[in-house]
């Protein structure tokens, strides 16, 4: 659940916030069923049709107040009192159930509307009154904060001693009225964020609102809690940490799943054939049997396949492809052969696309740029209402011409601004793909099956996967297979052992 509101809707700050979504959601399905039930019931007798459907509809009431209690970040009272108010209302309805039809003769109807309003009126008072007169949040104690940081391991640990200063700096300011003020900190323009990564790993960052990532975890984390607790642990040292500068040189390391087998490991053989028009062709044959590339086009000689072999070990390793964590640029060819681009989320959602195609590869990577400098400038995009009724947004260039817009209406022009607030959130740090050497595109061919192909920056396709893939996911398993096999695999010539298999014969 926590998940699918993640990717759906939007990164929550609690879990709490996700399960009062959802408690709010069952409320509506519990309302819509409870309805349904008693419209096709006989209204005119006290049916167990109607009955229930009855209850289900007082019960999605209430629901449908707890939900927004259960996101909202509410002192622990409020919280009580609304969760108290809903199990009286809950009595109220079984109340009902034991007492219909017959309520109003037995004088049972007011008694029991009376406790189910009760119950209403607590969650109400526990929602909105209490946060009124119960005066401001109450900041963590040092007790609070010390169990973060024993749940968090040494680096916590070292910041109790750092926590009972400051207190006692505040415990002196109250007592002596000669003391200096304590400044409170300034309003953050950033906010903390936990996510999982493409490994399961749970990490953390700090995002500034102009979506500039302003530090990360840099060690991923076993759980969201763990994250969570690193995170707790880093908004307590930060403050007081010194800066220390350190002249190390860190050399970038390489993701394990896409680093080369060593000499004589790789799992996979290049084979060098002749296909039935006469021309010699390449293949990579995994050792399970499986040919996880091929070059797509035939030579005239075996030197030619020698060379297009040995093009494909040097370029595919350092060959990249597109990463989307959480947002990419994504440069496709159309099917009227022009270039285009678009802003894609992990989900699948196309959050922003350039609108027209372009000539060349290189026309739309400048596009991207364009959209990147002129995304900062709020005022550069446009919302408007068009003729089916539905809200755009567009992003404008300073000589009026339209570079970017949202691909998709709206239902409301709320709906197209927040799409806007997304876009210029995420377009700084979306990667776009890099063909310096060679890069790996990944791409839906006619049949809705995923493929790749290994793209030379002079355009020539070196090699593609040769077969389709259902998912995404899994077109980017088989380039990463491509990459760890590839740069040390030998070269069989299936010819020349047919040829030594026939000479063996006529001897």
């Amino acid at each position: 659940m926590v998940q699918w509101y993640r990717n759906r809707i939007a990164e929550p700050t609690t879990n709490d916030e996700v399960y009062g979504y959802w408690v709010f959601v069952f409320g509506i399905l519990l309302g819509v069923l409870g309805m349904l039930l008693f419209l096709t019931s006989d209204v005119t007798t006290a049916t167990t049709t109607g009955k229930s459907g009855i209850a289900l509809a007082a019960i999605s009431l209430v629901l449908l107040m707890i939900g927004p209690v259960i996101r909202l970040p509410l002192r622990r009272t409020a919280n009580l009192v609304s969760y108290a108010g809903g199990f009286v209302a809950l009595l109220g309805v079984a109340g009902f159930l034991v007492a219909y039809p017959g309520w109003r003769s037995s004088g049972l109807a007011v008694p029991v509307i009376s406790v189910f309003a009760l119950g209403l009126v607590l969650v109400a008072v526990g929602a909105a009154l209490v946060p009124l007169v119960g005066g401001s949040r109450r900041a963590p104690t040092t007790e609070a904060d010390a169990a973060v940081a024993d749940r968090d391991g040494d680096p916590g640990a070292e910041t109790t001693d750092t926590a009972e200063t400051v207190d006692t700096a505040a415990a002196e300011s109250d007592t002596d009225p000669d003391a200096e003020p304590v400044a409170e900190p300034p309003k953050s323009k950033a906010r903390f964020e936990v996510f999982q990564d493409r490994g399961g790993k749970w990490r953390w960052r700090l995002r500034h609102r102009n979506g500039n990532i302003i530090a990360d975890s840099a060690q991923g984390y076993s759980s969201r809690q763990k994250a969570e607790q690193g995170l707790a642990s880093v908004r307590k040292n930060a403050p007081g940490a010194d800066a220390v500068r350190e002249e190390v040189e860190v050399e970038p390391e390489e993701e394990p799943a896409d680093a080369p087998y060593p000499p004589g490991e790789s799992q996979g053989t290049f084979e060098m054939y002749e296909d039935a028009a006469g021309e010699y062709r390449w293949r990579l044959v995994h050792r399970n049997g499986n040919i996880v590339a091929d070059g797509g086009e035939g030579y005239a000689d075996h030197d030619a396949v020698d060379d297009a072999v040995e093009r494909v070990r040097e370029q595919v390793g350092p060959a990249d492809y597109l990463r989307i964590d959480p947002t990419a640029f994504e440069v496709y060819r159309d099917a009227a052969d022009e270039w285009r681009w678009r802003l894609i989320h992990r989900n699948g959602e196309i959050l922003a696309d350039g609108g027209e195609g372009y000539a060349s590869r290189t026309n739309a990577q400048d596009g991207i740029g364009r959209v990147r400098e002129r995304a900062a400038d709020e005022g550069a995009f446009e919302v408007f209402e068009d003729s089916a009724g539905e809200y755009r947004w567009r992003l404008v260039a300073s000589n009026d011409e339209i570079i970017a817009d949202g691909g998709q209406g709206f239902a409301s022009e709320r709906g197209a601004r927040d799409s806007i607030g997304r876009v210029r959130e995420y377009v700084d740090e979306a990667s776009a793909l890099d063909y310096r050497g060679a890069a790996f595109e990944i791409f839906e061919d006619s049949a809705g099956e995923y493929r790749w192909r290994l793209r030379h920056q002079n355009g020539q396709i070196l090699g593609d996967s040769g077969e389709g893939y259902a998912s995404r996911t899994g077109a980017i398993d088989g380039l990463r297979s491509v990459k760890r096999n590839a740069p040390n695999a030998g070269l069989d010539d299936l010819d020349a052992g047919d040829d030594a298999d026939s000479d063996g014969d006529e001897e």
